[in-house]
């Protein structure tokens, strides 16, 4: 299981924001399903909310592969929307926030 390292918890209750801060071996599709369930407050393997209801995990994990070349994608943002949060998907990062 991966450990998690939120970064930035503001504020309180589902207003808060979550920064989760992603090792490099570490699939984005790993690191968004932690940091939603620290921002819902779950056990990310008894979370009430499933990612792969909401977006594709593996097409996510491929948006932000290594390139044909052996590169890492360095740029490039993912969003999408989870109830009423908002998941943002960077290369090193996801956060979470309140939608509106």
């Amino acid at each position: 299981m991966t450990e998690g390292r939120v970064n930035q918890s503001n504020g309180c209750g589902f207003r808060r924001r979550i920064q989760y801060e992603r090792r490099a071996d570490e699939p984005p599709s790993i690191a968004a399903a932690m940091a939603l369930a620290q921002y819902f407050g779950d056990d990310v393997t008894a979370a009430s909310t499933q990612l792969y209801d909401y977006i594709d995990p593996e097409a996510l994990d491929s948006l932000f592969a290594e390139t044909n070349r052996g590169g890492s994608r360095a740029k490039g943002t993912v969003e999408f929307e989870i109830e009423n949060a908002v998941v943002t998907v960077r290369p090193g990062r996801v956060e979470v926030r309140p939608n509106g």
